[in-house]
């Protein structure tokens, strides 16, 4: 079960990077070949669903996930959302927070805990590394783009 953070430092306010970092249908811009789906109407908040759908062709699974906490950054405390993956496939959960950095900026830290069914632990570093690296892309870029 690979546990992996992701730190950024960027020159946002707390609100701006949660805003873009919570900004669910963005991921699938930014994720290759990717689609993010909300099934629940907005605003976020606990209990909302998504669903990433992920793949080409036949080889496409859905990675359905629920926010268990939703704290946004308020008067300059950090925000915190918790996202439980319940899906098929994709198990286990990620964590999203922002909190004030250096000079201004934001600190970010994205925890996930990944695991896919059926795949033996050996194959956790390769896990590991690929979502490592497809997760850190998309942080980038979520808090690059507008």
């Amino acid at each position: 079960m690979p546990l992996f953070t992701l730190e950024r430092t960027v020159p946002l306010p707390l609100d701006e990077a949660w805003r873009r970092l919570t900004d669910w249908p963005r991921h699938g811009d930014v994720v290759p070949l990717t689609h993010v789906t909300v099934l629940t109407p907005g605003p976020t908040r606990e209990g909302t669903r998504v669903v990433a759908r992920s793949g080409i062709g036949p080889f496409v699974f859905e990675d359905p996930m629920e926010v268990t906490l939703w704290h946004p950054p308020a008067d300059g405390e950090p925000g915190l959302c918790h996202l439980e993956k319940r899906g098929r496939v994709v198990l286990g959960w990620a964590a999203i927070e922002v909190r004030p950095g250096p000079g201004g900026r934001t600190r970010v830290l994205w925890r996930e805990d990944l695991r896919i069914r059926f795949l033996p632990g050996a194959f956790d570093g390769v896990v590991e590394g690929t979502a490592r690296t497809v997760f850190g892309r998309a942080v980038n870029q979520l808090l690059r783009k507008e």
